[in-house]
């Protein structure tokens, strides 16, 4: 049992929780700063930024995915900016209709072009194909001690981990400023905090995440994850780093549970096949976040705060 757990389970659920954690923990300041549907917006542009450079190189390696959807960032900046100056609009509007445009026009790419040789699919886009992502060569939870087989680990681990501990690494360095900037923009920037330099950052590591979730888990999960947990833990506490902490754990818990569930919870049910991964670890996410809702001990504060 314990060995087939290792093989089957084990690196999708902790891709699932390093993906989880590595969206959350921006997307609390991004949730503090009003700018939740940033992550939304994200999670729409690295798609097709994704599968034109995926059309560009024929792989799918970390390097060519991150700067195609750099890329992409920059033209829906461009976009965003072109219909706000020739179309006197709301900047909300511009950003729906150029996020819902790039989206809608990595779908048709990825409709059109010949992904057959790799898991690059609408259903993938959305998805991700994290019940794929298995480790053949496990055996047991010895395999954990060898290198032969660590050195077969789904490729998908090792690079949300690092991206995981990169973000993690980063807010943790600009905690500070970032914290002040954050509550209180003015002020920061009379003390002399480079404002819009930490706003930038903090919108480069959720791309990153992104970008690193991507793959494995999909835009769904990338877009619960940004803001579910963050704005459950924000239901929870009103001290900031509390509220990462809670985040953390609502990200993690509902990966794992949404995993345990997608698995086992049909055939609990008398069903005979599992459902998708990624979809019931976005439905644990937002479950938890109306349990927030009802139950948060700062729920009335938090719905005061947002009034004013």
């Amino acid at each position: 049992m314990g060995s087939e757990f290792v093989q089957l389970s084990l690196t999708p659920i902790l891709i699932g929780v390093l993906a989880a954690v590595a969206c959350a923990v921006p997307g609390n300041f991004l949730i503090l700063r009003r700018q939740a549907l940033i992550g939304d917006a994200i999670s729409h542009v690295v798609l097709p930024g994704i599968v034109v450079a995926f059309l560009v190189t024929g792989t799918i390696a970390s390097v060519p995915m991150m700067l195609g959807a750099a890329a992409a960032a920059v033209v829906a900046v461009a976009m965003i900016e072109a219909i706000k100056r020739f179309g006197r609009i709301d900047p909300g509007a511009a950003m729906g209709v150029t996020f819902t445009a790039l989206f809608a026009a990595g779908v048709l790419l990825l409709e059109r072009s010949d992904t057959s040789g790799v898991h690059l699919d609408v259903e993938h886009a959305l998805m991700g194909n994290l019940e794929s992502l298995i480790w053949f060569a496990a055996d047991g939870w010895s395999s954990l001690l060898d290198p032969a087989a660590l050195a077969e680990l789904p490729v998908e681990l090792p690079r949300i981990a690092v991206v995981c501990a990169i973000v993690i690494a980063a807010t943790a360095l600009a905690w500070r400023p970032l914290a002040i900037a954050t509550f209180d923009e003015a002020f920061a920037a009379a003390q002399g905090i480079r404002t819009g330099l930490l706003g930038f950052g903090l919108v480069v590591a959720a791309a990153m995440a992104a970008v690193a979730a991507f793959d494995a888990v999909g835009s769904i999960i990338v877009i619960a994850m940004f803001i579910c947990p963050p704005a459950a833990a924000r239901l929870m506490t009103n001290h900031l780093l509390r509220q990462v902490l809670w985040s953390v754990a609502f990200a993690a818990l509902s990966a794992v549970l949404g995993y345990v569930v997608a698995g086992y919870g049909p055939l609990w049910l008398g069903a005979a096949d599992a459902v998708s991964a990624a979809g019931m670890i976005a439905t644990v996410s937002g479950a938890i976040l109306a349990l927030a809702c009802v139950f948060g001990p700062c729920r009335h504060r938090a719905g005061a705060a947002a009034g004013t």
